[in-house]
């Protein structure tokens, strides 16, 4: 009996070998070649494809067109099935892929329709921009047939691979949009929710400006007098509704003239917040090149797979990079059903097995149309517009100065970012770049068809700029920019609230004298002091009730004032802030959930409100609680009950580098664990938190880290939160993640090359 029981295990075990061995031989057969010859229609001269022990492509080619070929093969090699999810994406064409299950997803994200308008996009592009997408294209799918095997995505999923087209390039770009500035959408049809169930005094109240403001001209939006708004008898419940805590996708930047470096050049920090994930967002390029009057350019930093250009780097002259603006840039349209003329639409929604499902889409003269409480309203979008997308960013690579990259930022076509670009000069700018509708009075609240502006039709061309500012010292962190004049003409599309900026304008105001070690620190102060009002009032609370939070008092003292990976005082005070805005705001959440809405939009915005709250004390808002210690100590509670559930009983096993821990995961090891091993990055011990500059949740964070002076890019850094190569076997997969996990300065420009690809035209 034992005999054959160990017979049946050794068995057991020998098919599990050959199993891995098998799946270690079907990934093994879809690694892309690195080195070789290869030949291509796409070319016009010879072109070269290099990497270093990091993977970063370094390419070399004698025109832009070629260059375009190579970067577009590197792409189609390393990154397909991202770029492939990142087009179907912004297309509504996941269910092609995922089924059934994608249906939901797919209509929420056709109501754009950005397939149609990515086609419409690319033949309005100059005809050299069409050859260069065209050439781009012919790379990306040349990479991707390279190796003879399907890569191990497509292999589990059944599914066969679609070419890549030139206007996917630009839904690439439809894709950040959505990541971008969705937000802004779901915030307004937010508001419109909580004025039309609970009055515009509740809009006014949850909406008051920020204490957090940091205007590169110093101007405050005024703080109004705003009453508390009495809530009746929503207000006397006994649930606790959780307010989800959306991730803000934005970025901190800052810059310094020379005036402030040893060099006399002026420097750079860029830092993009983004959701998660391996393999990473970004892709780490260099290009070198010769334009059409013979002048050389070598342009380094990061490209997005599926797009032609580099999008934050450096070529030496300057450097660039970007932050989310969060300038108003849609408007929910209330239509008259007397007046407004709606038309319908029908899409076609395809399947894995050929199969498709019909979705109708309702339109009108503003966008496409949503019920929001049984009334029509229109979505005007700037991502709508035929101004929304090009490829104006390409031209940031051959700008010799600040004033050049000025003038060629007015023609990019981007979502609107905070562009803040520095030269070896000394200067340093900032302007916000990309699509800004023409209409010139945005609006929080729905407006009225009547009152709709022709001016959508056309991109807003008078821009602010600073440039050079007597203290030589720009910031942005996705709170308000511009002054609080320009604000009432640009208006707010779910702005941060501002406390990131707060610390890093007084960082940099504390300091005459940077270099990239000092930038690299800042990008990574994980300083408390948002969190600092909150951890005196808890700390005052438990002292006021008795002997029974001995160990908690203690912890809180100990707490660090920062997000860092042993602070158990630090989770305590981050918990009690969360659990009191979710008990604070439960009336108003419970209103919204019952009409399929939530807070979760306008979280963000809840500090004034809940500050006032807390100072006045207004017994209408006690709910069922006899006093506001009790609710505040319920709140405290219900955030040790939440954390003893997800951590342990252990108080000393809540740590934020525990609780926060860092998990870049891939998309498919989410929905299957087994894989994770295969395909995760390392988990790395929380390092900081949503209001300081070292932004970081368990998913989401600083997608990368760019600092750099031109003229000295040897010491330029570029960290990246993961490898190159979406192939899990391939030396690139994770190469620089731990880099990153450990906030070390990786080098921006490549370092020795390990492999060389070299193409000839095919005539």
């Amino acid at each position: 009996m034992l005999t054959w029981l160990k017979r049946g295990v050794a068995g057991l075990v020998l098919l599990a070998l050959a199993a891995s061995a098998a799946v270690y031989g079907m990934l093994s057969l879809s690694l892309p070649a690195l080195d070789g010859q290869g030949q291509s229609t796409g070319l016009n001269a010879p072109v070269s494809l290099e990497r270093d022990a990091l993977g970063q492509a370094v390419i070399t080619a004698q025109n832009r067109h070629d260059a375009a070929y190579a970067l577009g093969f590197a792409h189609g090699q390393d990154r397909f099935f991202q770029m492939d999810l990142l087009r179907r994406n912004a297309a509504g064409e996941l269910s092609e892929l995922f089924g059934k299950a994608a249906i939901g997803l797919d209509k929420r994200l056709r109501f754009h329709r950005f397939r149609a308008l990515s086609q419409t996009i690319f033949q309005q592009l100059s005809e050299s921009e069409q050859v260069l997408l065209a050439r781009y294209t012919q790379g990306v799918n040349e990479g991707q047939a390279q190796s003879g095997v399907k890569s191990f995505e497509y292999l589990l999923l059944g599914a066969e691979v679609r070419p890549w087209q030139p206007e996917d390039s630009l839904l690439v770009i439809f894709s950040m949009y959505l990541d971008l500035q969705e937000s802004t959408i779901k915030r307004d049809e937010s508001l419109i929710l909580v004025e039309s169930l609970l009055g515009k005094e509740v809009v006014d109240f949850i909406m008051q400006p920020s204490n957090y403001q940091a205007s590169l001209d110093n101007s405050e939006v005024v703080k109004k007098t705003v009453k508390i708004p009495n809530l009746g008898d929503i207000a006397h419940i006994e649930d606790v509704f959780h307010i989800k805590e959306l991730s803000l996708y934005g970025s901190n930047n800052w810059a310094v003239t020379g005036q402030h470096t040893k060099t006399g050049s002026a420097m750079l920090s860029d830092d993009m917040h983004l959701g998660l994930n391996a393999p990473a967002i970004w892709y780490r390029a260099q290009l070198n090149y010769d334009t059409d009057t013979g002048t050389s350019v070598q342009v380094t930093g990061v490209t997005l797979p599926g797009a032609p250009a580099v999008v934050v780097g450096s070529n030496n002259h300057i450097a660039w990079g970007f932050t989310n603006g969060y300038l108003d840039t849609a408007d929910w349209i209330k239509l008259d059903p007397q007046n407004d003329n709606t038309w319908q639409v029908t899409e076609q929604l395809m399947l894995p097995d050929g199969n498709s499902e019909a979705f109708t889409l309702t339109m009108s003269d503003y966008g496409p149309v949503k019920q929001i409480q049984g009334q029509s309203y229109a979505l005007s979008w700037v991502a709508h517009q035929g101004y929304a997308v090009n490829l104006g960013l390409l031209a940031l690579e051959q700008a010799d100065s600040v004033d050049s990259a000025l003038e060629r930022a007015a023609l990019i076509a981007i979502p609107v970012q905070n562009m803040v670009v520095v030269d070896a000069r000394g200067n340093a700018a900032w302007r916000p770049t990309g699509a800004v509708p023409g209409r010139s009075v945005p609006s929080d609240l729905a407006a009225g068809s009547q009152s709709y502006s022709a001016d959508w039709q056309h991109n807003e061309t008078q821009r602010p700029v600073v440039k050079n500012p007597a203290h030589g010292r720009l910031w942005t962190a996705n709170s308000r920019v511009v002054s609080a004049q320009q604000h009432q003409r640009f208006g707010d599309g779910g702005y941060a609230l501002g406390a990131r900026a707060v610390q890093i304008r007084d960082r940099l105001m504390a300091q005459s004298q940077f270099d990239e070690a000092d930038f690299m620190r800042l990008q990574l102060d994980n300083e408390a002091r948002f969190m600092m009002p909150w951890h005196q009032l808890l700390s005052e609370l438990l002292a006021n009730n008795g002997d029974r939070y001995g160990r908690d008092r203690q912890y809180l003292a100990d707490w660090q004032a920062c997000a860092c990976p042993g602070s158990v005082g630090y989770t305590l005070v981050r918990r009690f802030r969360d659990h009191t805005l979710d008990l604070l705001f439960a009336p108003v959440e419970k209103t919204l959930q019952q009409a399929e809405g939530s807070l979760s939009p306008l979280k963000r915005y809840l500090e004034p409100a809940a500050w006032q709250l807390l100072r006045e004390q207004p017994a209408h808002w006690q709910q069922h609680y006899p006093d506001w210690d009790a609710l505040l100590l319920a709140a405290y509670e219900a955030a040790k009950v939440q954390l003893s559930e997800t951590q342990g009983r252990d108080m000393a096993a809540w740590q934020w580098g525990r609780v926060n821990q860092l998990e870049v995961k891939h998309p498919f090891s989410r929905q299957m664990p087994l894989l994770s091993g295969l395909l995760d990055m390392p988990v790395v011990a929380g390092f900081g938190d949503s209001y300081m500059p070292a932004v970081q949740k368990p998913a989401f964070g600083a997608s990368q880290r760019f600092i750099a002076q031109p003229g000295h890019l040897d010491n330029a850094i570029m960290s990246i939160a993961g490898g190159q190569s979406g192939h899990p076997l391939s030396p690139f997969y994770r190469a620089g993640f731990s880099g990153y996990a450990q906030g070390k300065a990786v080098p921006l420009l490549p370092g020795q090359i390990s492999h060389r690809i070299t193409f000839t035209p095919m005539n």
